[in-house]
């Protein structure tokens, strides 16, 4: 009988300092299970390749274990997630309204006082604005526990001639320079082709999102 390996990720009995600002409990949330997320208050994005990483980490504070969740890691206007590790990318037809791109971390349990934190590597325009956002459900459901975001990474004082720019979160970022046409690659890849995942958990993290335009207040209209 196989043996589903589900995404690894870093355990510890508290959090990285980071901040878990624009975050509010969803109407799932269970009243002895805690689950926030959090982010870093602080990220620097290559000025040359306009990359960056972050570290999305998501926690349980209460006294409970979690049980089975989905954290998801989705991308806004300037903001591109391009990879999260163990996690697979969320199809286009499942993102929510005005966002560029997303994936999903399936999680089978999250010890209470523990957390897990996943890298996500992304493109962030300076040219314009950028937001991420962090919802978690329960489960493969479409039940809201918790949502942070979206959320601005951005900085008041733009360095277009350095090596590097900070951006801080909870900051809108003033963008330098002339807009960029839209390049014709600038939507996501979408399903797991191309992942190194196991095939049977890029399934179960596609079955999850499932409901993914419901989780959303705001989700694309119209969608299924």
């Amino acid at each position: 009988m196989g043996v589903l390996i589900l995404p690894s990720s870093a355990y510890a009995d508290h959090p990285e300092p980071g901040s878990s600002q624009g975050g509010t409990p969803g109407p799932a949330a269970p009243a002895d299970v805690r689950i926030t997320t959090e982010l870093p208050r602080k990220i620097t994005v290559d000025n040359t390749t306009e990359k960056t990483t972050v570290t999305a980490t998501v926690a349980n504070g209460g006294t409970k274990d979690s049980g089975p969740v989905t954290l998801s890691v989705v991308g806004f206007d300037g903001m591109k997630i391009t990879a999260v590790e163990g996690c697979v990318p969320i199809p286009e037809g499942r993102l929510p309204q005005g966002s560029n791109s997303g994936y999903a971390c399936v999680i089978d349990n999250i010890a209470a006082g523990k957390h897990r934190s996943y890298e996500v590597a992304a493109t962030f325009d300076l040219q314009k604005t950028g937001k991420i956002c962090l919802p978690v459900t329960e489960g493969t459901s479409e039940k809201l526990i918790w949502q942070q975001g979206p959320v601005p990474f951005g900085t008041s004082q733009p360095t277009p001639n350095a090596p590097d720019t900070p951006l801080l979160l909870g900051t809108d970022n003033v963008p330098f320079g002339p807009e960029k046409p839209p390049a014709a690659d600038d939507l996501p890849r979408t399903g797991p082709a191309g992942s190194t995942l196991p095939l049977a958990l890029a399934a179960l993290a596609l079955f999850a999102l499932g409901g993914t335009g419901i989780w959303w207040t705001t989700r694309r209209a119209g969608r299924p």
